[in-house]
C-alpha cells in the first residue's frame, strides 16, 4: 500500500511552519507522515529528512510546499529530485507549482517537461537567494561607511586600562599578564589594545 508523506523545512527563526503544515494537511497527509526540520542559517543537517527517506517506498508520494524545501541551492535540489524520483522511485508534488507533479504525464515527454521546469525553477531560486545575499552585503557595507556599527557594544575598558596598556606596550608585562589584569582573553586584549593605541597614539 502506497503512502503520502509531507516534508517541512524552516529556519530556526522562521514563522511559516504553520502555513506549510496547513497546506500539507489539506492533502490528507496523516500527522505521523509529516516530517519537519528546523535549521539555523549555518547548519543544514536534516535528521527528519533523512528519517523520511528511510521510510519512502516505490510508489509513495512526497509533498512539499515549494521546491527550495528540497535543498539549499540549484545542485542540491536537482540531486534530491533525482534521488527521490529515480532511486527511491517516489512521486513528488510541489504545492505552489502544480506543474511539478510527477504523477501526471508519466511518459517521456512529461518527464522531460518536469525536469526542464525543475531546472529552471531551481536556477531562479538560487539566483534570487544570491541576489538577496548581495543586496544585504551592499547594505551592510554602505551602513559601515556611514558609521553604523553592527554587533554588541564592547564592554567598557577597566579604569586602569591605560596603565596596563602602557606597561604592555613597553614590554614590562606580557600579553597574558595584561589580559589577566584587564579581565579579558588574550585575543580580546590584543584587539582592544590595538583600538586603544589608534585612539591614543
Amino acid at each position: 500500500m502506497t503512502e503520502t508523506y509531507g516534508y517541512i523545512r524552516v529556519s530556526s527563526t522562521d514563522q511559516n511552519e504553520i502555513r506549510q503544515r496547513i497546506a500539507l494537511e489539506r492533502q490528507a497527509i496523516r500527522h505521523e507522515c509529516i516530517f519537519m526540520d528546523k535549521l539555523s542559517g549555518k547548519d543544514f543537517q536534516r535528521p527528519q529528512y533523512q528519517a523520511m527517506l528511510k521510510r519512502l517506498r516505490p510508489g509513495d508520494r512526497l509533498c512539499v510546499m515549494s521546491i527550495d524545501r528540497l535543498g539549499r541551492n540549484y545542485e542540491e535540489i536537482l540531486e534530491q529530485w533525482r534521488l527521490l524520483t529515480r532511486e527511491k522511485r517516489v512521486d513528488i508534488l510541489v504545492l505552489d507549482m502544480p506543474l511539478l507533479d510527477t504523477r501526471r504525464d508519466k511518459n517521456l515527454l512529461g518527464t522531460f517537461i518536469a525536469d526542464l521546469v525543475l531546472q529552471l525553477l531551481s536556477f531562479v531560486a538560487q539566483n534570487e537567494r544570491e541576489n538577496i545575499r548581495s543586496r544585504q552585503a551592499q547594505g551592510i557595507a554602505a551602513a559601515k561607511i556611514q558609521g553604523v556599527r553592527f554587533g554588541r557594544e564592547p564592554r567598557p575598558l577597566p579604569p586602569d586600562f591605560p596603565e596596563i596598556y602602557t606597561l604592555w606596550r613597553e614590554n614590562v608585562i606580557s600579553t597574558s599578564e595584561a589580559a589577566k589584569r584587564s579581565g579579558m582573553a588574550r585575543s580580546t586584549f590584543r584587539n582592544r589594545a590595538e583600538s586603544f593605541g589608534k585612539q591614543h597614539p
